[in-house]
């Protein structure tokens, strides 16, 4: 049986990081979006400049989960400015095959926990309002708080964001 691990990603991780976005974003957006939009957004997002940023500077703590040696998912988050205690889940992408093993609870269980030893009391996501994910939130614990609509280059994010208390 595997082991599953769940740990912090460094800047070293960056290429592992790339390695599961691509697929997620293309099997979670590919129905939604066109196929344009989703490399147009892989790129604006996930590019290596993008990430050793945001890895370097620790503005989203990034973690990673690993089904043994295999690394299947990950997160990432951060604190939406030094006086509140609202943070912000950025990220949480899975690969596609294994949906329904458990992951993104997991994932989300890590994410609300070091949220919760840094003080959090609020932690908020934006979910595309097309995306199936919002249910899962929900599940969660996550209930909309409003819709917003974030232009991309040329593009919308059509999203709900919402929120539970950590």
């Amino acid at each position: 049986m595997k082991s599953i691990v769940i740990r912090t990603a460094f800047l070293n991780d960056l290429q592992t990081i790339r390695e599961v976005v691509a697929p997620a974003w293309r099997a979670v957006y590919g129905p939604i979006l066109s196929s344009e939009q989703v490399e147009f957004m892989l790129v604006e997002f996930y590019n290596p400049a993008v990430l050793t940023e945001l890895l370097s500077t620790g503005k989203q703590e990034f973690i990673l989960l690993f089904d043994g040696t295999t690394a299947t998912g990950f997160a990432a988050f951060e604190q939406r400015s030094s006086s509140e205690e609202v943070f912000k889940l950025n990220k949480l992408y899975l690969l596609p095959e294994t949906k329904g093993k458990g992951f993104g609870r997991l994932l989300m269980e890590e994410v609300i926990r070091r949220v919760a030893l840094r003080g959090g009391k609020t932690l908020e996501l934006n979910v595309n309002r097309y995306n199936d994910a919002q249910h899962f939130y929900a599940k969660m614990g996550f209930e909309i708080a409003y819709e917003e609509d974030i232009a991309v280059g040329e593009y919308f994010m059509n999203d709900f964001v919402m929120r539970r208390k950590v």
